[in-house]
This record gives C-alpha cells, sequence and structure tokens, in this order.
C-alpha cells in the first residue's frame, strides 16, 4: 500500500502533467491503483520512430519519491524489449543514482531522450531502420488492441479510427479512379475504331456519289437529247 507521501506526490504530478502538457509525452495513472502509471511516448521527427506510438508503464514503489520506479514498454518498438525492465540511471535499476526531485514527466522525457539514441542498456535491443519505421507505423493499431490502452487513452483510439476511416476513403478514391480509367480504355479505343471506319467513306463519298450519278441516266434520255442536238444541227441546212 502507498504511503501518504507517496499518493499525495503523485496526485500533484498528474495535476501538474494535466495543467502543462510535456511534449510528446501523455501519462496518466490507473484508475485501480496510483503506483501504477501508463504512459505513451510519441516519437520525434526525423528519427526512425517518428509517427510512432509508444505505450508501456511506470511502476511506483510505496516508498516513492524516495524510491525510484520501474520502467517497461509494451508496444514493439524496435529499441527497446517488450514486457521487460529497462535500465536508466531513472529507474530501479540504479537506485544509487536516483534523485527524489525527478518527476514523471522528467522520468519520461529522459525515457524518449534514451530511446532516440542507440546507446545499448539492459533491456535494449539492436534492428534496422527499417524496422524501427515498419513498427512506427503499426504500433498505433497495435495498441489499440490492448483493452487497457483503450480505457485509459481514448483519444489515441479516436485518432487511429480517424485514419482508419482516412485510408479507407483514400482507398476507395484510388480504386474509383482505376475503375474509371479501366473502363474509359474500351470505349476510347470502340471511338477510335469508328473514327477509322468512317473515315474511308468520307474520302470515297464523292467519287462513289459522282459514279452514282453517270449510272442514274438512262439510256433514253442521252438518245433524245443526241435527236434534239442533231435537229438543231440540220436547221440551217434545211432553210437553205
Amino acid at each position: 500500500m502507498a504511503e501518504k507521501a507517496c499518493v499525495k506526490r503523485l496526485q500533484k504530478e498528474y495535476r501538474a502533467l494535466c495543467k502543462e502538457p510535456v511534449s510528446n509525452v501523455t501519462a496518466r495513472p490507473s484508475p485501480n491503483d496510483i503506483l501504477e502509471w501508463h504512459y505513451v511516448l510519441e516519437g520525434s521527427e526525423g528519427t526512425p520512430f517518428a509517427g510512432g506510438y509508444y505505450y508501456g508503464k511506470i511502476m511506483f514503489p510505496p516508498e516513492y519519491p524516495f524510491k525510484p520506479p520501474g520502467i517497461s514498454m509494451i508496444t514493439p518498438n524496435g529499441r527497446f524489449m517488450t514486457q521487460k525492465k529497462i535500465c536508466l540511471s531513472m529507474s530501479d535499476f540504479h537506485p544509487e543514482s536516483w534523485n527524489p526531485m525527478w518527476s514523471v514527466a522528467s522520468i519520461l522525457t529522459g525515457l524518449l531522450s534514451f530511446m532516440m539514441d542507440n546507446s545499448p542498456t539492459t533491456g535494449s535491443v539492436t534492428t534496422t531502420v527499417a524496422e524501427k519505421q515498419r513498427l512506427a507505423n503499426s504500433s498505433l493499431a497495435f495498441n489499440c488492441k490492448n483493452p487497457t490502452f483503450r480505457k485509459i487513452f481514448p483519444e489515441y483510439v479516436q485518432k487511429y479510427e480517424q485514419k482508419q476511416l482516412a485510408d479507407q476513403r483514400v482507398e476507395e478514391h484510388e480504386s474509383t479512379a482505376h475503375n474509371l480509367k479501366s473502363n474509359s480504355r474500351p470505349l476510347l479505343e470502340k471511338m477510335g475504331n469508328s473514327k477509322q471506319e468512317e473515315n474511308p467513306k468520307r474520302v470515297e463519298g464523292p467519287r462513289d456519289l459522282k459514279n452514282a450519278r453517270k449510272q442514274s441516266i438512262p439510256t433514253w434520255v442521252l438518245l433524245v437529247l443526241f435527236s434534239i442536238f442533231g435537229v438543231v444541227m440540220a436547221l440551217p441546212l434545211l432553210q437553205l
């Protein structure tokens, strides 16, 4: 059971975090146990962890702030083992270096800074930049499967759901554009073929029309015309 001084100190720190949030850090005590805190670290821009949301726990001893807490991470991250205590100067791995003036905010700020580094320590792992980026991209989806995370950090669950909705809209838009493009190809090809079929007709049309007109004059009409022409030519001779 937590000592009175410990409870008072942790309540004070929680109020301070609510009043003045720390950049890239969110931390809240468990509703059932003030000694158990849950945190989310957001990966810093310009690092392989950018876009990542890293969920973990801080377990405070009843003697806090005179004794250091234990720190672990739950989200796969490529830097620290999951569900294992992380060795830091601010953790219970090094009680000799603990300073009672350190707070939850300073602990998590130090953890985030150490996470961006490559220095090995107990509980750390070595992975490639590509692996860290892959884990960062899938971190929020992983966290939202955890019932405790969903209960304590509803704003991150909402962020994930909004991201899913946005991704779904992009996929639908791309699918619609692809279908329109695919459906328009046969139509364009059909139109092109129709034009090619019409062009020869347009070129040959007048010639065919002229031939048709020639063929449409009956033979008897030609005979009548020649007869009239002969009579006209013979009139001067008859007058003589």
